[in-house]
């Protein structure tokens, strides 16, 4: 497993039991499964899966960092932009809230409440969507520790609220961990990848493609290659159910604003040439590698965004497409560097150990070669008719 840490105990057999559930999925479906089924199963299986399990899975002693956890400068810049859509709506009459989908460590929602606050602009309720209890119990204890006169503020649900929701809509680093259909492109075919099971591993096979909609995108993904397919052929993803969401999404909401911040490319870079096997990864202890089918619910499967996809299911939802850059850009023109946010000390006037944390902290976050370009901010909205302050210093449209 590419010289990967081998698994605890107690991990090996939490992984042998989900494995024991995904061999019994697969024979009950006659000998395979579609990627997209199996990597639904090994992030969400009830109890077992990745995310619903209760290892720990951010900062150092998980297996991935995320902005959040990086800087609560990055989730100040959030509330930022927040606050001026809240107030705006709030000046509408309307009685705004805040829906977190996928809070993970609770970082992020803990800083933004603190930041509305001083700002004195909270909305009337922060939700957040998270199917795992075990992320919910972290998530409530870190609130409880940092900000417990906030907590009142905090409702967890298990569900999208009901049509009517006002307000805004946060998805950080959530698109990127849905189940996509991985594809093989052929010069003159294309199949669907299955994962089937052999001799107690779980392996690749590839068959007829599961659905009208894969063959409808892969025709459009020919058209961007222009046939420049190698004899090996193209492999890829496709994620109709990140599409799907954004339309749940938008059937909830009366008025208000969806920011999406996730690592992706509009659809001509995301299905490059060059980029023949796709975007698909893992993160296994702070390892990157491209095995999806081992360490099955110790590790987090993600692919990258098709940017133009969100953009065009956005669209068809009747939302309107008000933003998209790069979070180096967005952090920026949402006050990254402003002496109000950067107030730390300095010692006989040299630099402080918190001012050269903070300033690496910002380098990893805006930087083209870190996070700055990788991962890009989209807002979606609906009857929101201002000019959204993150995108105030590059806006790409043009580019989806």
């Amino acid at each position: 497993m590419h010289g990967l840490k081998e698994p605890e105990p107690d991990a090996c057999a939490h992984s042998k039991q989900l494995c024991t559930l995904i061999r019994d999925k697969i024979l009950h479906c006659g000998g395979k499964i579609g990627f997209n089924r199996f990597m639904e199963l090994a992030l969400y299986a009830p109890g077992m899966g990745y995310y619903s399990a209760g290892s720990h899975k951010f900062g150092e002693a998980g297996d991935f960092v995320t902005a959040p956890v990086i800087s609560p400068l990055f989730s100040r810049c959030i509330a930022r932009q927040c606050a001026q859509v809240l107030g705006s709506l709030q000046k509408r009459g309307n009685n705004a809230d805040i829906l977190e989908a996928g809070a993970g460590s609770g970082e992020m929602a803990c800083d933004i409440l603190m930041e509305l606050e001083r700002m004195d602009i909270l909305p009337a309720h922060y939700f957040i969507l998270d199917i795992s209890a075990d992320l919910r119990q972290r998530q409530h204890a870190l609130i409880q520790q940092r900000a417990p006169h906030l907590l009142r503020y905090v409702h967890w649900l298990d569900k999208l609220p009901v049509k009517g929701f006002t307000g805004i809509v946060l998805a950080n680093e959530v698109l990127d961990a849905m189940p996509v259909h991985r594809v093989h492109i052929g010069k003159k075919n294309a199949q669907e990848y299955y994962v089937a099971e052999d001799n107690g591993s779980f392996v690749w096979c590839l068959d007829a493609l599961s659905s009208e909609p894969l063959r409808h995108r892969i025709t459009a993904i020919r058209q961007i290659l222009d046939n420049d397919i190698s004899d090996i052929g193209y492999t890829t993803e496709i994620n109709l159910i990140a599409e799907s969401w954004i339309r749940d999404i938008a059937d909830t909401m009366a008025t208000g604003l969806i920011l999406i911040i996730d690592y992706g490319f509009p659809r001509h870079e995301y299905y490059h040439p060059q980029r023949s096997e796709g975007t698909l990864m893992c993160h296994y202890n702070h390892h990157a590698h491209d095995e999806p089918l081992v360490l099955v619910g110790l590790q987090d499967i993600t692919c990258h965004i098709d940017y133009t996809a969100i953009a065009e299911a956005a669209y068809d939802a009747g939302l309107t497409v008000s933003g998209y850059t790069s979070q180096g850009h967005f952090l920026l023109a949402c006050g990254l560097v402003e002496p109000a946010n950067l107030a730390v000390p300095v010692i006989n006037g040299q630099p402080s150990v918190a001012e050269i944390k903070q300033a690496q902290e910002i380098k990893k976050l805006t930087l083209p070669h870190e996070m700055g370009e990788l991962f890009k901010v989209m807002a979606l909205t609906r009857d929101i008719d201002i000019p959204l302050m993150g995108f105030a210093l590059n806006d790409d449209r043009v580019r989806l």
